[in-house]
């Protein structure tokens, strides 16, 4: 079989074209539904408060060792929430609730900071929500007259606390004193949150039995780590029980002197009697609730 040549079958040779263009059709975008723009988004300011103690007197394991600030976000409106609590003002813990809700570092415990630096907290969370100014009612110590005196709570000092001439700093962050007449060793540590709970409780316990109270010997048993390196908490007791009040009150002012702390005394002047002194600022229902 023959295959043909298509040239000779049709009789005369087809001419060849180039194809057509391909047709482009225009194709319009569908209309899609507009996005919703983005949420919008809020974001609660916050600062740093400068640490009395700058973080010396913390152990290496402690969040704070070795910093001297930490860093707070501002008060709002839910953490006003907690100052008005019912179930938290009764139970004396609504400031130390608000403190704890508004570190950033949630590792930092609030029982486990050094009172002083509490106390700078305090200072600093008061101003964030209500502002510096702070204004209360003051009975003048001169004619018993009671006016409303404001205080700017922004010109409160920061002490660091110092070793006193006598006193040596041990490895474990307490301080050994010997008292000047019984030459007793004392062991002082600085006191704690947990220990400011543990010494309101003792008052409100001797206050509901209706005992006399005795805060300020309360509070150096508590700051008291042993006598003469011996920890036992019968043996401290019975020390207190026959300490002098000239070496108790030795005792204290070395704790005031070691001791960071807010300085929280201010000029005060009477319009009635021009009775002028520097008083330490009263902590009354005012600085956490205002009056509006």
């Amino acid at each position: 079989m023959t295959i043909r040549n298509n040239e000779e079958r049709f009789g005369a040779r087809q001419k060849h074209s180039d194809p057509p263009p391909p047709q482009v059709e225009n194709i319009q975008p569908e209309p899609t539904e507009e996005a919703p723009p983005p949420p919008m988004s809020f974001s609660t300011p916050t600062e740093f408060v400068d640490l009395p103690s700058k973080g010396l007197s913390y152990g290496a394991d402690h969040p704070l060792h070795g910093k001297d600030s930490i860093e707070i976000r501002f008060m709002t409106a839910r953490d006003e929430d907690i100052l008005t609590s019912k179930s938290l003002l009764k139970k004396g813990v609504a400031i130390d609730r608000l403190l704890q809700n508004i570190l950033v570092d949630k590792k930092i415990n609030i029982d486990q900071l050094l009172i002083g630096d509490k106390n700078a907290l305090v200072v600093a969370a008061r101003i964030t929500g209500y502002g510096a100014d702070y204004d209360t009612k003051i009975m003048c110590p001169g004619c018993g007259d009671s006016a409303t005196n404001s205080f700017d709570l922004e010109t409160c000092k920061l002490i660091e606390g110092k070793v006193p001439e006598g006193v040596d700093k041990t490895a474990n962050g307490t301080f050994i004193a010997v008292t000047p007449r019984t030459k007793v060793q004392v062991e002082l540590r600085l006191l704690l949150g947990a220990d400011e709970k543990r010494l309101a409780k003792l008052v409100a316990n001797k206050k509901k039995h209706k005992q006399p109270e005795s805060t300020l010997t309360d509070q150096l048993r508590l700051a008291i780590a042993s006598v003469n390196g011996n920890s036992d908490s019968n043996i401290i007791n019975l020390f207190m029980s026959t300490l002098t009040a000239h070496e108790a009150r030795y005792l204290r002012d070395i704790y005031t002197q070691l001791a960071p702390n807010v300085e929280m005394k201010q000029d005060f002047m009477c319009n009635t009697c021009s009775f002028e002194q520097e008083m330490e600022v009263p902590f009354t229902s005012d600085f956490f609730w205002p009056k509006r």
